[in-house]
């Protein structure tokens, strides 16, 4: 009977490892992406000429930096030409930004662990990725892979790498149902709301990746072989389409929505953006090509156009599509949940609504919009930049539920009849409005062979003058302690809040329902329980963005109550 038994476990052993190995074999195989087939690799051997410093050439695509802080970048060619171009001029760009990007989810998953089983999910999840991105796309990735740091080929290969980190926000937004576009804001006027009857478009791009992901934004200026000219707002390493307007004044910007988990991927989101600014020359062509593509997120996609004056929201998730048009008003508000017919009583999308910061900023948006009879590309930036909540109200730096959260990657302004294309330097939307001219810009592009500012200098909007004070200084110094006390909170052994540090981290944001939260547990783990619920009740009467931090905030209350009672 024993030597029976000791049989039979080992052939359930055996079986066991066959079936690992069989499943460690189609893993292996299942997550191979393959390369796309380059007729010509020439472009590869091109060399990068330093014309002065900061200004690069490689023949007739161009990176220089511009004095206000923003790089610029030209390039030409069809999808492979524009990526190896691409990938030489911006090469240091691109390992500062993939350092930047990888800390940052450090930060976000300190478990390392649970860092490696999300490294071989996303690479099984996005497995048929190359699937559904147009060839022309995957050559111009591949192009950028090439000169891509080897300092993470232990994650992936510079290709699927590269690849994956386009279709990253889509996965962080639909996992983790809070991607780390917290709360992007839009709008649009046009005809009598706008100053000079021509179509205005402006938005916050609250995309937050640690400081150093914005640290060198890029105007980007993209001539292809074929499509349209175009202009975007990105970052080394990426070429899909967060904000941008082509040579038709089209104008695309997107705003992340409430998603369901998706079940297998579709095509990144900002590809999608990207091929309206490639491909379409008015609004009824750009729905045709959302029509077309299957995406994995649910997403507003608001396009502006020149031709059409007036600017629709296309509200797009994995399994519907709608076209959001305002009636009887030259304004549109893009908030982050869906406004159309379609999702009106969707139960995703009306739990969106309640629990998130979205409505109250287009309650707050509507607001700044109405005090305005007409609205001018000065008053958009005063706009864009506002910090306060409903009927002005101090909410606190930093708050979501501000247009001016204090996080945003970039902010931009378009006027697309004039082809005009206001960028905010650093930092934030705080930093001055430079404009270019997309007209004059890729008149002269070819021709550029000196450093020089390429923006309209008569069209800059000064930097905010709350950079200034002593709130920005506050600021600064509650993002240093925020991180220190973080920190402190859960770090092994008795680590102690300086009282001073503490009085300095008060009065820096004493408006922030977060900044009492932070203080609340601290002294929570520190069994400071008196303390821990006089801040978390403190935290309680300030504007909480979101339902379920405030759900957060009550149930550390509640805890911090039952353990001071049990003492």
């Amino acid at each position: 009977m024993f030597r029976i038994l000791i049989r039979f476990i080992r052939r359930s052993v055996l079986v066991l490892l066959v079936l690992l190995a069989t499943f460690a074999i189609y893993f292996v195989i299942a997550v191979q992406i393959k390369e796309p087939v380059i007729a010509d690799r020439s472009p590869l051997q091109w060399k990068r000429e330093e014309i002065t410093p900061y200004f690069f050439k490689v023949k007739n695509n161009w990176l220089k930096k511009s004095e206000s802080g923003i790089w610029e970048l030209y390039v030409e060619g069809d999808g492979f030409e524009r990526g190896a171009a691409n990938g030489i001029l911006t090469k240091e760009l691109h390992a500062f930004q993939e350092d930047a990007f990888v800390n940052q989810i450090k930060i976000l998953v300190p478990d390392l662990n649970y860092l490696k089983f999300l490294k071989y999910f996303v690479g099984y999840f996005n497995r048929h990725l190359p699937d559904n991105i147009i060839e022309e796309y995957q050559q111009e990735i591949y192009g950028i892979s090439q000169f891509a740091s080897d300092k993470y080929d232990f994650i992936a290969s510079k290709y699927h790498r590269i690849l994956n980190y386009h279709g990253a926000h889509d996965i962080g937004h639909a996992l983790a149902d809070k991607n780390m576009t917290v709360g992007c804001t839009s709008f649009s006027v046009w005809n009598k709301k706008s100053a000079d009857g021509k179509l205005l478009v402006g938005r916050n791009f609250d995309f937050y990746s640690g400081d150093d992901f914005a640290k060198n934004k890029i105007v980007q200026f993209t001539n292809p072989k074929t499509g349209y000219k175009f202009a975007t707002v990105t970052w080394a390493g990426f070429i899909g389409a967060a904000s941008g307007m082509n040579e038709k004044g089209i104008t695309v910007t997107i705003n992340a929505a409430k998603s369901e988990i998706p079940t297998d991927v579709a095509t990144p989101i900002a590809l999608l953006a990207r091929e309206i600014l490639q491909y379409a020359k008015n609004i009824n062509e750009a729905i045709e090509i959302v029509k077309k593509r299957k995406v994995f997120v649910s997403e507003s996609i608001l396009v502006g156009s020149s031709s059409d004056n007036k600017t629709v929201s296309i509200e797009k998730t994995p399994s519907q599509m709608d076209v959001y048009e305002v009636e009887n008003t030259d304004q549109i508000i893009c908030p982050n949940h869906y406004q159309g017919s379609l999702f009106q009583h969707d139960l995703t999308n009306l739990n969106n609504r309640i629990e998130s910061s979205s409505l109250f900023r287009q309650v707050r948006l509507k607001e700044l919009l109405g005090k305005n009879d007409t609205i001018n590309y000065t008053i958009a930036a005063q706009i864009l930049r506002n910090q306060k909540g409903i009927n002005n109200k101090n909410i606190g730096l930093g708050n979501e539920k501000a247009l001016n959260q204090l996080i945003a990657h970039h902010s931009v302004i378009f006027k697309p009849k004039d082809r005009l294309m206001w960028v905010s330097a650093n930092p934030y939307q705080c930093g001055k409005f430079v404009c270019y001219d997309l007209n004059k810009v890729f008149s002269n592009a070819k021709e550029l062979n000196e450093q020089k500012e390429i923006y309209e200098t008569q069209l800059t909007i000064p930097a905010d003058e709350f950079l200034k004070t002593e709130g920005y200084k506050n600021f600064v110094l509650f993002k240093e302690l925020k991180h220190y006390i973080h920190f402190i909170t859960k770090a092994p052994g008795d680590l102690q809040l300086p009282k001073k540090l503490e009085d300095a981290f008060i009065a820096c944001n004493t408006q922030s329902y977060f900044m009492w939260q932070i203080l609340g547990d601290y002294h929570r783990s520190k069994k400071n329980y008196d303390l821990a619920i006089k801040y978390y009740q403190t935290a309680l009467q300030k504007e909480i963005a979101t339902l379920k931090e405030k759900k957060q905030i009550e149930e550390s209350l509640s805890d911090c109550k039952n353990s001071h009672e049990a003492e």
